[in-house]
């Protein structure tokens, strides 16, 4: 019988780092997944209304689905309709207090929400703001949606797999979003 491996009391090599967490579904929150898991303190911000899309994907564990919980372990939440002046001057005070925000939100959402880069700079400006979008903040896609599909027909991955005699499969896995978010 093997000795269990030992367990180590160092903190994270991220210990120390406070990140916002203004992301959803998988790219962003896979993101900060990792971060956290090395030491980062995560603070997930979701709408109120909705919240995290992957919050309705199953399979479900009881009431949670299994994917959200996965991906957003070891994480502190809470909500915010930043369509309110209140919850903005919440986000501005965050900001504050914390070392990233990373956002998910198609390129000037959070400008219209009057919390884009330009004003949360004037509060943190040696804040890191990393804004994940799926084609870029500027250029002729920049508003379109991208998801995982999207990009692996944009990469000719999907022309090339299956077979000739039928059409392209939809992948079981997001590997893009991962590859991407991660």
């Amino acid at each position: 019988m093997s000795k269990p491996a030992p367990t180590s009391s160092q903190p994270g090599a991220l210990a120390g780092l406070k990140i916002l967490d203004l992301s959803r579904l998988l790219p962003g929150p896979f993101a900060t997944l990792l971060l956290a898991d090395l030491g980062a303190e995560v603070l997930k911000v979701e709408d109120p209304i909705k919240g995290d899309y992957t919050r309705m994907t199953p399979p479900f564990v009881g009431s949670e689905s299994a994917r959200f919980m996965s991906l957003n372990r070891s994480k502190r939440s809470m909500t915010l309709n930043l369509k309110r002046p209140a919850a903005r001057q919440v986000l501005l005070d965050l900001v504050g207090h914390y070392d990233v925000l990373i956002e998910q939100f198609r390129p000037g959402v959070m400008d219209r929400l009057g919390v884009g880069y330009e004003t949360l700079k004037q509060v943190n400006p040696r804040r890191i703001y990393c804004a994940l979008t799926g084609y870029g903040q500027d250029g002729p896609w920049r508003d379109r949606a991208g998801h995982d599909l999207n990009y692996w027909s944009l990469a000719g991955a999907t022309g090339i797999s299956g077979w000739a005699s039928s059409p392209p499969p939809v992948y079981g896995v997001q590997v893009a979003d991962i590859a991407g978010g991660g």
